[in-house]
């Protein structure tokens, strides 16, 4: 689109939100755009509408079709509205759970949603306050709903705000609800076709019983309840970084028995401005840096965070020298895992069918360990919701043992269906219980399993390319790689090339090409080579970056190895980096 036509199309866009149905700061905002000489604001607002990625609905807080607003938060629950009501026509009340995280608007957003939903006749419990994502997941089964949602932008930044829908089986939604509903709310052309007025008896609000039961429900997945007992007050340092988890994860670390919690007074604070953080991002050394600090002042033996909405899980340990070092989320998969299964094999858990899950760009040593122990292994795309599809059509079958994601995503139970960090922190100090057991440490245990199973070191390097410019600049890159794929990673001949755009493969090694067996497709190249390194390149579908995963293994005999081995693995990463230029 030429600049001309595009400034034509979004100036068209932007005139609509100066009609009465828009309130008037609202209205004083798009203008005070139109009259700018500078148009990159007015482009950057209304250049494109928000859609579903493989997060739902996100964007930056403000006026205009691409930002998180009342009337696009509206357009999402009126659409939202409209399907539901056509797929579940037959049913006398259809039913929805809302939640929120701290951020700012959240609440605004998630009580203009109630309004919505309930003026369109639909059952609404709300949380009274800010809860964890899968509180809200675990209230939509427990509940009977037909859907759900929560407003959160995770760990993004401050500016950030966002819109997840759920379906019935507690899961974020995919095809077809995530397409259907779309459609529904492309057809709300303006703040007019949304009914705003709500009907306060179709919503009830949801408070501490419902986390109670929730809580009470995360106890039955304790599998070493006399390894606690033995290490109850072992000091744990928690963070929720400002968010949901601020009261739900020391109460089941309570729960479960564990009585030396530790805080980060600062950083209880509820706030969505993230004040001592730049970022609330539990991958961020920065964003646990108080917790560290905390846990040397206190000489606890564990820190543990979680991001704003609390699905994902950040931690710290002690290495052997004893200097304080931060797991990344293959590793923290890595041990979940090991553990789960471990436990389920000492108690007799293991029938034959059960099952982990995982997402294609994540370690590929769960796949070692889950093959020599017997336990069958899904790959499955980044986004949980896919990890939750693999759960939903296993119901009744088969046994879930855990699934997770190296974005520092876990779920150790099936009664929720998304990401946990409420059972993911308890699991994880119930883990460092069951070492201590063993006179080992989180760290030494992680050592442990590389011996093992084989050791590897697995980075992933994001490329931020923001705004429409960004997009197109990523999409090059894309077609770019696609187009000409790689022969050789630093020396090592590509044996395997997979692209999930087309859910085509080819096997060098062979000479044939390869169909792909996944639900859809998907934006995703990857690349195995004869040593076993793994790359994997694709865009975000929630944040303007184009992400590359890099994995590499190597074979140890001995801890004593290991020092080594990661040495070498983070040179050739850097190898890969510059052959990629990245």
């Amino acid at each position: 689109m030429e600049n001309n036509e595009l400034l034509e199309m979004v100036r068209s866009k932007a005139q609509g939100w100066l009609s009465k149905s828009y309130d008037a700061d609202t209205r004083a905002q798009v203008q005070a755009m139109l009259d700018n000489e500078d148009p990159t604001e007015l482009i950057e607002s209304f250049y494109k509408d928000l859609e579903f990625g493989t997060g739902g609905l996100r964007g930056i807080m403000g006026v205009g079709t691409n930002r998180m607003n009342i009337y696009t938060v509206g357009a999402a629950t009126q659409g939202l509205s409209n399907y539901l009501k056509k797929e579940f026509a037959d049913l006398k009340q259809i039913k929805v759970v809302i939640g929120h995280d701290c951020r700012n608007n959240s609440r605004k957003f998630a009580e203009i949603s109630a309004d919505i939903f309930s003026a369109n006749g639909i059952k609404v419990y709300q949380f009274e306050d800010l809860r964890p994502t899968p509180e809200m997941s675990y209230a939509i089964r427990k509940l009977g709903c037909q859907s759900g949602i929560i407003l959160t932008a995770s760990h993004n930044p401050k500016e950030y705000n966002g819109y997840k829908a759920y379906w019935d089986d507690g899961a974020q939604m995919i095809a077809p609800h995530d397409r259907n509903t779309i459609a529904e709310v492309n057809k709300i052309r303006s703040a007019s076709d949304i009914k705003f007025k709500g009907n306060p008896e179709l919503i009830e609000v949801l408070g501490k019983e419902m986390d109670q039961q929730y809580i009470q429900d995360l106890t039955t997945i304790s599998l070493s309840q006399e390894a606690i007992a033995r290490h109850k007050d072992m000091k744990i340092v928690y963070t929720p970084i400002h968010g949901t988890g601020v009261v739900l994860v020391p109460e089941t670390l309570k729960a479960f028995g564990f009585t030396n919690i530790i805080h980060v007074p600062e950083q209880d604070v509820v706030s969505g401005d993230f004040p001592t953080v730049v970022s609330p991002n539990p991958e961020e050394p920065a964003a646990l840096q108080m917790a560290v600090d905390k846990a040397k002042e206190t000489n606890a033996e564990l820190v543990l965070a979680s991001d704003p909405d609390a699905d994902r899980v950040g931690a710290a340990v002690k290495n052997n020298e004893g200097e304080w070092v931060l797991l990344n989320g293959n590793q923290t998969a890595l041990m979940f895992v090991y553990y789960l299964i471990t436990r389920w094999r000492e108690l007799g858990k293991l029938q034959g069918k059960e099952y982990i899950v995982k997402t294609i760009v994540t370690t590929e040593l769960i796949k070692t360990i889950a093959e020599r122990n017997n336990v069958e292994m899904y790959d499955v795309y980044t986004g949980f919701k896919w990890i939750a599809d693999v759960m939903k059509k296993n119901e009744g079958k088969k046994s879930f043992i855990g699934g997770g994601e190296e974005s520092y995503g876990f779920l150790c139970e099936d009664f929720v269906r998304d990401k946990d960090a409420v059972s993911a922190c308890t699991i994880l100090a119930e883990i460092a219980a069951w070492a201590k057991d063993q006179g080992i440490t989180l760290y030494q245990l992680l050592q442990k399993i590389y011996v093992e199973y084989g050791f590897s070191k697995e980075k992933g390097i994001s490329v931020v390319k923001k705004g429409k410019s960004g997009a197109e600049e990523i999409e090059a890159m894309m077609k770019n790689f696609r187009e000409n794929p790689l022969k050789e990673i630093v020396g090592s001949k590509v044996t395997l090339f997979y692209d999930f755009a087309s859910l085509k493969g080819y096997s060098y090694n062979d000479n044939e090409t390869i169909t792909l067996d996944m639900p859809t497709t998907s934006n995703v190249l990857q690349y195995f080579t004869e040593d076993n390194t793994k790359v994997s390149i694709r865009p975000s579908g929630t944040e303007p970056k184009i992400k590359f995963y890099c994995e590499v293994h190597s074979k140890v005999n001995s801890i004593e190895e290991l020092p080594e081995a990661d040495k070498a693995a983070e040179e050739k990463i850097n190898q890969i980096k510059t052959s990629l230029g990245i």
